[in-house]
């Protein structure tokens, strides 16, 4: 049997915040990362709308790039003496991702970190408040997804949260929201939410359902990524309905083994998310093809890429991921992005178990070894 959760109601397009006019509720805690959500204006069109609805709101922000548990408290001993009936999570995946771990324990508060790291352990939420996510940026998915990634302050490991009860209640994904971002943020949320949808299609958890919203995001995703780059303001509100349907998919079908490496070095090596991704997915790509080959080939075919037997429609689809890496100005390796040789190599070892270990290498469709991954890792390095 297979399970397929999205939120209730997902609100897409232009001003769809203003649907917050018409949210039920008495008390919205708001959270955020940083000041762009103020500059632009939409912080206060957000307040404005739930004013307009008689909710009172509470503020909450300084939300780090990797949301740490500290913080993550901190926003619960808030939500405690504040008592909210909704929780609207703002921003990127850190500030979402915050929000719903800020969730588990105003609800839940002898629940533990530890506890919720468990997959698909929580327990009940909404019986203090739901739950409102709205993106402004184009590749976390974050919104529409059951998991949360929070890092310890003390031990720097991630806590991966994995759970069909912190799938949000309501999505408001507001294509006005996403035209502000600069353009190397586009380039990177943009091939996050690639690899989201290229991870899905081919994942052992993969069915009907979320490949064809996966397959759906890689074609809008080819055909509005590098113009949305570009500035192209209709491009830039295809990409945030783009990776919104990426989100759906991997949240039900799960990832593979670039997320596992991205998740093991991005913290390390100081390398954003989703340019991390773009660098490991040629590499990832040619491994999974001995037995998700057909897969791959399925897609550039959907593609329009050249390429008569399955390995030339692989070497297809590595040559378009790399195309809109160069096309957005992405480093083809960790040597080019500037991790210095010496603090990869005396790491190679940690990094390779960890991202073995990782739950995104569970559902990878080929099994691997760490001495595998660490061929895998000195390819990305090199660019080999």
């Amino acid at each position: 049997m297979a399970r397929f959760t999205i939120p209730r109601d997902v609100y897409f397009g232009e001003n769809t915040i203003e649907e917050l006019k018409n949210i039920a509720g008495n008390k919205a805690f708001i959270v955020i990362s940083g000041g762009s959500i103020k500059r632009n204006g939409g912080l206060d069109k957000i307040e404005g709308y739930l004013k307009e609805a008689g909710i009172e709101t509470r503020l909450f922000e300084g939300v780090e790039a990797d949301p740490s548990d500290e913080t993550v408290m901190r926003g619960v001993a808030e939500m405690n003496d504040f008592q909210p009936d909704l929780i609207i999570g703002v921003g990127g995946g850190s500030p979402i991702d915050a929000a719903k771990a800020m969730w588990i324990f105003y609800e839940n508060p002898e629940f533990t970190f530890e506890e919720a790291a468990v997959p698909f352990n929580l327990p009940e939420l909404r019986r203090k408040a739901r739950f409102i996510a709205i993106p402004t940026t184009s590749g976390t998915g974050t919104e529409v997804t059951a998991f949360s990634i929070i890092t310890s302050k003390e031990t720097e490991l991630k806590y991966p949260i994995a759970d069909f009860n912190i799938t949000p209640d309501v999505a408001i994904v507001d294509t006005n929201l996403a035209q502000t971002m600069p353009a190397h943020l586009v380039a990177h949320t943009g091939m996050d939410a690639l690899t989201h949808s290229l991870e899905a299609y081919v994942s052992i958890m993969a069915n009907e359902l979320t490949d064809a919203l996966a397959m759906k995001s890689i074609e809008m995703i080819q055909e509005h990524l590098v113009e949305s780059f570009k500035g192209n303001e209709e491009a830039r509100a295809k990409m945030h309905l783009s990776q919104c349907l990426a989100g759906m998919s991997f949240s039900n079908a799960i990832l593979g083994i670039v997320h596992s490496m991205a998740h093991k070095t991005g913290r390390m090596f100081n390398i954003p998310h989703g340019c991390a991704n773009a660098i490991y997915l040629p590499a990832a790509i040619r491994f999974n093809a001995e037995v998700a080959g057909e897969k791959y080939a399925d897609i550039a075919k959907r593609l329009g890429l050249q390429g008569t037997t399955t390995a030339e429609l692989v070497d297809a689809l590595v040559g378009f991921v790399e195309f809109l890496n160069r096309s957005m100005e992405i480093p083809a390796s960790l040597q080019e992005f500037g991790v210095p040789e010496k603090a990869f190599l005396e790491n190679l070892d940690i990094i390779a178990e960890g991202a073995v270990g990782d739950p995104c290498t569970s559902t990878n469709p080929r099994e691997i070894s760490v001495e595998q991954m660490k061929e895998l890792f000195v390819a990305a390095y090199y660019g080999k």
